[in-house]
């Protein structure tokens, strides 16, 4: 049964707020529903420590390859919530003065190399949070060097290629590895997607509209900035190629391994359109056999995020309300509209980021031999979308040229 935080309620209750009367609508982006049975906001904030039960499990020591923000604003808020679980032993960083500022407000190791933190013998399992095109060849040094779970961040591979090599170690050496999609792992998403059992759906929306990035980092954490990367150098046809290929590969990838799980589907996705939106963000339409799929993203200095997940099937309607990247505000608001009633999840007490760690927790404790099927199907889908879309946009710059010519 899908789990429900009620107000003031540390203990989950066991099934959905279910209702033929929902007061009002959402207001997009705020996490809040109420139906007329009770108010499902919540209001408890779980604090870090031991368990109320006593649980006395093994702390695993961590180690962070990357000191910038993602780390700093996402990955080290987190583990001080799960300090019955993990403590931060090691961060690593090739800016020297970064990686020493930000482990020594922990007591943690600063490294300046992967090997160094991968010999590191306190760092039980090893974050990723990289430039993507480093990703895949520090999991596999990650996986070899014999660590016990592996979480790297979105995409764990650029390419096919690269993809296949890591099913291969992992199989091989049996380290779990799981990849930093919060969304897959929100409570919110997990309890409506087993309501919504296996409805076929005839439309799939992702729609993402958020400020900069540096809005949110900023309140997560008093952040350690650390030199400016380099700017952009691409232009025409090149820069709208960057722009779209960035929002899949680093914005729509987060919700690309739901959208695949809600239509079942094994055939490869076809774009059939896509424009680029300014100062950043996407429009793409995608068909996958005869479900119509929309991804869009905008990035603006709108006051208010949005980030919400739909799904229309011939019977019923899904929506998921994720809270932005960089906010600790706890899952998701999911809801489930039939023509009989309307099922609501309310934000439970943990994000997405607080359940992918429990997850590579469970990970590294049992063992067992890992499958990267999945994550590799999952990157397959995305880079089939990514490369759709650079196709279509420079065929379309060609003709732009063709005809002013």
């Amino acid at each position: 049964m899908p789990f429900l935080y009620g107000p003031r309620l540390l203990a989950p209750i066991r099934t959905p707020v279910s209702c033929s009367n929902v007061i009002g609508r959402t207001t997009v982006g705020r996490n809040v529903y109420a139906c007329s049975q009770f108010d499902v906001r919540s209001k408890e904030r779980r604090m870090p420590g031991p368990r109320p039960d006593g649980d006395s499990r093994e702390i695993l020591g961590v180690g962070l390859i990357g000191a910038g923000p993602v780390t700093q604003a996402v990955h080290l808020p987190t583990l001080a919530r799960l300090d019955s679980m993990f403590r931060v032993a090691a961060i690593m960083d090739v800016d020297r003065t970064l990686a020493s500022s930000v482990s020594d407000q922990l007591g943690a190791y600063a490294a300046t190399t992967v090997d160094e933190l991968l010999a590191n013998p306190a760092v039980d399992v090893v974050a990723i949070c990289s430039p993507n095109r480093f990703h895949a060849d520090q999991v596999i040094a990650a996986c070899l060097a014999g660590k016990r779970a592996v979480l790297c961040e979105k995409p764990f591979a650029v390419d096919l290629n690269q993809a296949d090599e890591l099913a291969t170690v992992i199989a091989e050496t049996g380290v779990p590895v799981i990849v930093g999609a919060m969304h897959a792992f929100d409570e919110g998403w997990t309890a409506v997607l087993e309501a919504w059992k296996d409805r076929t759906p005839e439309f799939i929306r992702s729609s993402i509209v958020l400020p900069p990035n540096e809005r949110f980092e900023v309140l997560a954490t008093e952040l350690v900035t650390a030199v400016a990367p380099t700017p952009s150098v691409a232009f025409g046809i090149d820069a709208d190629v960057e722009k779209v290929l960035g929002g899949v590969l680093g914005l729509a990838i987060h919700d690309l391994p739901l959208i695949r799980r809600l239509a079942a589907s094994s055939e490869r996705p076809r774009v059939r359109s896509v424009r680029v939106l300014e100062p950043f963000g996407y429009l793409i339409i995608l068909e996958l056999g005869e479900l119509i799929i929309e991804l869009h993203a905008a990035m603006t200095e709108n006051w208010e995020p949005s980030w919400v997940l739909e799904a229309i099937a011939g019977d019923a309607e899904l929506s998921v309300h994720f809270t932005p990247s960089y906010v600790h505000a706890g899952s998701a608001t999911a809801v489930l509209q039939t023509a009989q009633d309307v099922s609501v999840f309310s934000p439970g007490l943990r994000n997405g980021y607080e359940m992918e760690w429990e997850a590579l927790y469970r990970a590294a404790l049992e063992g067992g031999r890992p499958d990267a099927g999945p994550l590799v199907e999952d990157l397959r889908f995305a880079l089939a979308i990514a490369d759709d879309a650079e196709l279509l946009l420079r065929d379309e710059a060609a003709i732009t040229l063709e005809v002013v010519a």
